[in-house]
């Protein structure tokens, strides 16, 4: 269950949607922001500070979903991002997940596994599990802090979305191993996760331009990473 000091940030356009989707989680505990521009949910979210948004891609206005994933990605700390969209297009949901999205959910969706989505991702987020209290682990010029959650390079402080911090922090847990993409998604997506396997491949590519295409990976993270 939510609780009422946790927020979400609703950004939709389509009022049925987005009071639909309050409703479920409001009824979790949540309390529930909407907006139905992306200006009007960044400024709720910079007043909110919410454990989590979903926002939809089509919005009206100068900016749509993907630039509040932009700018959303660049926040330190990262703010957890759920995607409500109809694009079911796969140029879509890459692009998505590339700008650092958590979760892509198209529509017509079911509410209740929406909000079980929700609950997926701040599993994943939650204090309980971020490793508070586990030493940095360095790799040549990087470093990886499981407690403050970050990875630097060189000293330098690389901004990861929340999901590309958990796979980092994963592999590194268990490096000198060759990993599946199914055995990524249970340990950092979980049991529950519904998508598409291919969301490995795009967030292994992430993680890999962040920290410097010239690092192999497994030079960086001391892991065999193996597709299949």
């Amino acid at each position: 269950m939510g609780s009422a000091d946790m927020s979400v940030v609703v950004i939709e356009d389509d009022h049925h949607i987005s009071d639909l989707v309050a409703m479920y989680l409001r009824r979790d505990g949540f309390r529930v922001v909407q907006a139905d521009d992306a200006e009007r949910g960044l400024a709720a979210i910079g007043r909110e500070a919410p454990c989590l948004v979903i926002v939809d891609l089509g919005l009206p206005g100068a900016l749509d979903g993907l630039d509040v994933c932009r700018q959303l990605a660049a926040a330190s700390p990262p703010v957890p991002v759920l995607i409500l969209s109809a694009r079911d297009d796969e140029v879509d949901r890459v692009l998505g997940l590339e700008l650092g999205a958590d979760d892509y959910v198209t529509k017509p969706f079911s509410a209740r596994e929406l909000v079980a989505r929700v609950h997926a991702i701040l599993r994943r987020t939650s204090p309980s599990s971020t490793g508070a209290g586990q030493p940095v682990v360095e790799f040549g010029d990087v470093a990886v802090d499981p407690g403050r959650r970050e990875a630097r390079v060189a000293d330098e402080v690389v901004p990861l979305a929340t999901r590309e911090f958990d796979l980092l922090a994963f592999l590194v847990a268990n490096q000198g191993l060759a990993l599946s993409r199914q055995q990524l998604l249970d340990g950092v997506w979980g049991p529950d996760w519904f998508g598409d396997e291919r969301t490995v491949d795009v967030h292994v590519r992430q993680l890999r331009k962040k920290l410097g295409t010239d690092l192999p990976l497994a030079t960086v993270w001391g892991v065999g990473y193996r597709l299949g």
